[in-house]
């Protein structure tokens, strides 16, 4: 369906601007004039496809705006007493700019001036927030022991403001909603907009990687980690970042894509026109000037783009409904049977499937919420798959938590993740 829009559009917008260049009539030039100043005013051109997106803010404000919050977060760093960059670890910060400036020098924003910020935070996370920072904690640093995997993070976050998401996400939403969209407004909505976004910047980052001399397969190799570490919660939430198996395998075939630009330890020397012109996309350019089409192709281009954004975040937003939906019905019917402490540290709990489906790769996971009213979430997998009525065990290991502190806190098990078949 979505093809089909497309191409309806394109052929309207190549016939009007045909009419335009044959008539060179001075009135329609300046009409089409008008409506490139339109589309410049809610659009930009995206850096990587070429293709026009929603965005009102153009890169002078961008960069004042998200420079603005990272320097805030700066400051209640320095407030709270806490060192940030080499005062922090200077070994850590070394290879934090060591590898970010390999990977920012093959990207899109290559000519602009950008710092990476190390901040003492025990998260696994980075960010940025659209401007010429990457925030990157400690925590994720400690974890990231592969260069070539945090190479992947790090261009995973440079691709989010090559791809301008953040405004991109802030203007899209706002257009949706003046607009009316009922679907817009659906808790899902926005969860599943940044979905698509994360997918898009793992993308080029994990192309950024390989033109850098990085492995490109790192970032597949943290979410299978982080699958062990983690599970799913496919059927806790909506997930505004595909969940870790399902990321595993995307990166892992983004990798396989782009591993023949991959050259071990140095950048590929065709790197700059491979950012136009590779396997994952080809770059388009506009075809005419303002007063010649270009304001017509303009405003057309980001009538389709903003069209076939929205019907993709609607598609995604369904299928996470949907997946929640599945998951918590499986949940219902895994019963507790029975546990058995086996350390101070670590239990067994045994459940029966009573679903009328056999269910495979299965996590089952266990939410415990202190007097604060913090919630902590484990996991545990299961090995080889369980028919109807079978019963399965799984054991908990918790090394920041007694079973002894367990009695006092609130204990909730529940299914993980799971596929289940006939």
């Amino acid at each position: 369906m979505l093809s089909k829009v497309r191409a309806g559009l394109i052929r309207t917008s190549s016939a009007l601007m045909c009419l335009v260049l044959l008539s060179g009539c001075e009135a329609l030039q300046s009409v089409d004039r008008g409506l490139y100043n339109a589309a410049e005013a809610v659009s930009k051109r995206d850096r990587v496809t070429g293709q026009r997106t929603l965005s009102m803010a153009g890169r002078g404000q961008q960069i004042a705006q998200g420079n603005a919050a990272v320097e805030q977060i700066i400051a209640q760093q320095k407030k709270a007493g806490k060192k940030i960059n080499a005062a922090l670890d200077r070994r850590a910060y070394q290879r934090l700019v060591r590898i970010f400036d390999r990977i920012h020098r093959v990207s899109h924003l290559a000519n602009e001036r950008w710092l990476p910020i190390l901040i003492d935070n025990p998260s696994f996370n980075a960010f940025t927030t659209g401007g010429t920072y990457i925030v990157v904690h400690s925590g994720l640093m400690k974890d990231l022991k592969s260069d070539a995997e945090l190479a992947a993070v790090l261009g995973h976050e440079v691709a989010h403001t090559v791809a301008n998401h953040v405004f991109e996400r802030q203007t899209h939403q706002t257009a949706a909603l003046i607009a009316g969209s009922k679907a817009a407004r659906k808790g899902g909505y926005q969860a599943a907009f940044t979905h698509e976004s994360e997918i898009e910047a793992d993308k080029i980052g994990i192309l950024y990687a390989a033109l850098a001399g990085f492995d490109p397969y790192a970032a597949s190799r943290i979410w299978e980690r982080q699958y062990k570490k983690e599970g799913s919660a496919r059927g806790l939430f909506f997930h505004d970042h595909p969940v870790n198996p399902e990321r595993a395998v995307l990166t892992r075939n983004v990798a396989k894509k782009v591993k023949p630009y991959y050259r071990k330890g140095r950048q590929n020397p065709q790197s700059a026109a491979l950012l136009n012109n590779n396997v994952l996309w080809r770059k388009s350019v506009a075809s005419a000037p303002a007063g010649n089409g270009a304001g017509l192709s303009a405003i057309l281009g980001t009538a389709l783009g903003a069209y076939v954004q929205h019907q993709g975040t609607k598609q995604e937003a369904n299928r996470q409904a949907q997946q929640i939906r599945v998951m918590q019905a499986l949940d219902k019917k895994v019963v507790v049977l029975g546990e058995k402490v086996i350390d101070q540290n670590s239990w067994q709990v045994v459940w029966q499937n009573r679903n009328n489906v056999s269910m495979k790769n299965i996590v089952m996971g266990v939410l415990i919420k202190n007097s604060k009213g913090k919630v902590k979430r484990y996991v545990a997998h299961v090995k080889g798959s369980v028919r109807p009525g079978a019963r399965f065990a799984a054991q908990f290991d918790l090394p920041d938590l007694t079973v002894a502190q367990l009695k006092r806190m609130q204990i909730k098990y529940y299914l993980d993740d799971a596929i289940p078949y006939r």
